[in-house]
C-alpha cells in the first residue's frame, strides 16, 4: 500500500525556493557545442557523465599527475559592471594552467564551478564559452563542472567562479624540481595586462577616485583594458622546453614579484632584477595605477607589472630562448640573474 503525506498547505516546489532546474538543463544544451571542441583524444566520457574518464597521453613515458585550483577573484565585478562576460572564462582557465605549466605539466582536464544567486543562462553561457576557449588555447579538455544556484546567499545578479585543472608531466622532464641555478639568467615574458590579480585594489581606486570605466586609457576604454583576458603560456613553455633546458619557471600571479620569484630560488640564492615599467607592453595600464597613488613597491607586491612569467635559463642558451619567446604578439627580455646570496641579504634585489 502506498501512503500519502497529508497537509493543508499550498503546494511549493524547488523553483519557488529559487532553484530553476530547467534553466540548468537549458545551460547544458547551450554549452555542449563549445565543450565538444575542447575534447582531447584521451577523453573517454562525454558531458553529462557523473565523472570524467581519461587515458594518460601515450607520449609521456613516466607520467606524474599534477593538480591545481584557482579563481578569478573580484575581476568578476569589473565584468558585471561592464556587462561583458566573454573573457572571464579564459581568465579562469589561464590562472590554473599557468600554474600547471610552471613545472612543465601539459594540461589534460579542466572542470569549473559556477555558483550564482539565480542562474541566467545567457550570462553563464558566455562565461562557459570563454572557459572552452581557454581550454582550446591550452589544449585542455573541459570535461565537466558544477553549476549551482544559491538563492538568498549571493547579492542579486552576482556569481563566482572556480576552476580545477589536472595536468601530466614526464617525471624526467619536471621543471624546477631543484630550483634555479646560481648564474642563471632570468627572462621576463610579457603579460597581457593585470591578468586576474589585484582587482580589489583596482576597485578601491575606482571607488575612491570616482573613476568611470568608460574613461579613456590611450587607445581603449579603461574597462576594456582591465578585462583583457589573462595570457596563457602553455604552448610557449612546452615549445621552449623542446629547445633548451629550463631551470625554473615562476608564474607572476597573486603576490607579484616578491611572493612568486622566491618560490623558484634555493635558500642560498637571490634574484637581482633590473626592472622598469616602461619596458613592457602593458605600461599604459601600470602607469595609470601608479598615477592614482600606488607606490612601485606596492605594485611589485600586488601585480605582475607587465611580466606574466619568468623563466630561469643557462646563460649559454639565452639567445635560443629569446628567439623562441619573442614574436609579434609577445615580448621577452632578460630582466636579471640568479646569484649566490649572503646570509643577511634578501632573496630579491632591484637595481
Amino acid at each position: 500500500m502506498t501512503s500519502k503525506l497529508k497537509h493543508n498547505n499550498p503546494p511549493i516546489n524547488y523553483k519557488d525556493a529559487g532553484v530553476d532546474v530547467e534553466a540548468g538543463y537549458e545551460l547544458v544544451e547551450t554549452i555542449k557545442p563549445y565543450v565538444e571542441k575542447t575534447k582531447r583524444p584521451e577523453i573517454l566520457s562525454g558531458l553529462g557523465s557523473f565523472s570524467a574518464l581519461s587515458r594518460i597521453p601515450k607520449h609521456i613515458e613516466n607520467p606524474l599527475l599534477v593538480t591545481c585550483t584557482d579563481g578569478v577573484g573580484t575581476k568578476i565585478e569589473i565584468a558585471r559592471s561592464m556587462n561583458q562576460f566573454q573573457t572571464i572564462g579564459i581568465d579562469l582557465v589561464a590562472m590554473c594552467v599557468n600554474d600547471l605549466i610552471a613545472c612543465g605539466a601539459e594540461p589534460l582536464l579542466f572542470l569549473d564551478y559556477y555558483v550564482t544567486d539565480k542562474l541566467k543562462v545567457e550570462t553563464a553561457g558566455e562565461v562557459i564559452k570563454g572557459i572552452a576557449e581557454g581550454c582550446i588555447l591550452s589544449n585542455c579538455s573541459l570535461v565537466g563542472g558544477e553549476t549551482a544556484e544559491h538563492p538568498d546567499s549571493f547579492p542579486k545578479d552576482s556569481f563566482d567562479l572556480a576552476g580545477f585543472a589536472v595536468g601530466v608531466v614526464d617525471e624526467e622532464k619536471v621543471i624546477g624540481s631543484r630550483g634555479a641555478n646560481d648564474g642563471d639568467k632570468l627572462i621576463g615574458i610579457s603579460s597581457s595586462g593585470l591578468h586576474s590579480n589585484g582587482f580589489s585594489l583596482i576597485r578601491k581606486i575606482l571607488k575612491e577616485r570616482d573613476i568611470n570605466l568608460s574613461e579613456r586609457l590611450k587607445d581603449q576604454e579603461l574597462g576594456d583594458a582591465l578585462l583583457t583576458p589573462t595570457k596563457i603560456y602553455v604552448k610557449d613553455i612546452l615549445n621552449l622546453q623542446t629547445k633548451i633546458t629550463i631551470s625554473a619557471v615562476a608564474h607572476i600571479t597573486g603576490g607579484g614579484f616578491y611572493e612568486n620569484i622566491p618560490r623558484i630560488l634555493k635558500k642560498s640564492s637571490k634574484a637581482v632584477i633590473d626592472f622598469n615599467f616602461e619596458d613592457w607592453p602593458a605600461r599604459n595600464l601600470y602607469s595609470w595605477i601608479q598615477s592614482n597613488g600606488v607606490t612601485q613597491e606596492d605594485m611589485l607586491h600586488t601585480f605582475n607589472c607587465g611580466i606574466g612569467m619568468i623563466v630561469a635559463v643557462d646563460p649559454d642558451e639565452i639567445n635560443i630562448a629569446l628567439k623562441a619567446l619573442n614574436r609579434e604578439d609577445q615580448f621577452a627580455k632578460v630582466i636579471g640573474s640568479v646569484q649566490k646570496k649572503k646570509e643577511e641579504e634578501l632573496q630579491i634585489q632591484f637595481t
